[in-house]
C-alpha cells in the first residue's frame, strides 16, 4: 500500500480572503504532491535494502521517511481542519480547553504565540497528551521534529512560507490572525471525542 494525495472538501477558492486560491492550490497539488511522492520513495527503498540485505543506507532513508511522512500527515490534518464556514469553539471541547488552559482566550493567545514563534519552517499544533491525558500545545520544527511519541495532533497551522508568503509575504500575525476565521472546530471536536474515548494512557500496568 502506498501513500496518495487526499482530495480537498472544498474548492481551492472556496477558503478566500483568508488564504488565497492560488496558494491553495501549489500548497495542495505540488508541496503536498511532493511529501507524498519522497514517503513511498522512501519505502520503496527500504524493499530494495531488505531484498539485497544492503541497509548502509538505511540511516539516511528513514530521515527522508520520517520527513516526507510527517509532511503528509501533517497537511492531511490541516487540510481537514480548515473550512470556508468558521465558527468557534463549543461543547465538551471549549470546556476542555478552558480547563487545560484557563480560558478559550488564553488558548488562542498561547497557540498564536507558538506558531509566531517557530524558528524558521514548521508547525504550530493542539494535540492530545496520551500520558498525561490532557491537551497540550507545541511546535513542530521542519516537519516531524519536537513531537514527543503519544502525542495526538487535533489542529495543525502550517508555518512554513509556502503557505502564507504569497498572500502575507513576511508578515505571518496577519496570517495567523487570518487562521483563526477558517479553523473547522466541528473537524477538531471529532478528533478530540474520538482520542478520548479510544485512546488509554500510555503508563499501563
Amino acid at each position: 500500500m502506498t501513500y496518495k494525495l487526499p482530495d480537498l472538501d472544498y474548492d481551492y477558492a472556496a477558503l478566500e480572503p483568508h488564504i488565497s486560491a492560488r496558494i491553495m492550490e501549489l500548497h495542495h497539488s505540488k508541496h503536498h504532491q511532493a511529501y507524498v511522492t519522497g514517503a513511498n520513495a522512501a519505502l520503496n527503498a527500504m524493499a530494495e535494502a531488505r531484498e539485497s540485505n544492503s541497509f548502509a543506507n538505511l540511516p539516511k532513508l528513514q530521515k527522508d521517511l520520517a520527513f516526507n511522512l510527517g509532511g503528509h500527515v501533517n497537511h492531511s490534518i490541516f487540510w481537514q481542519n480548515l473550512s470556508p464556514d468558521g465558527g468557534e469553539a463549543e461543547g465538551e471541547l471549549l470546556a476542555a480547553l478552558n480547563e487545560n488552559f484557563g480560558s478559550y482566550e488564553k488558548f488562542k493567545n498561547h497557540f498564536t504565540a507558538a506558531a509566531l514563534g517557530i524558528q524558521g519552517s514548521g508547525w504550530a499544533y493542539l494535540a492530545w497528551d496520551a500520558i498525561g491525558n490532557r491537551l497540550i500545545i507545541g511546535q513542530l520544527y521542519d516537519q516531524q521534529g519536537n513531537l514527543a511519541m503519544g502525542n495526538l495532533p487535533l489542529l495543525m497551522l502550517d508555518m512554513w512560507e509556502h503557505a502564507f508568503y504569497l498572500d502575507y509575504q513576511n508578515v505571518k500575525a496577519d496570517y495567523v490572525k487570518a487562521f483563526w476565521n477558517i479553523v473547522n472546530w466541528s473537524d477538531v471536536a471529532k478528533r478530540f471525542a474520538s482520542v478520548k474515548a479510544n485512546s488509554r494512557s500510555l503508563l499501563l500496568g
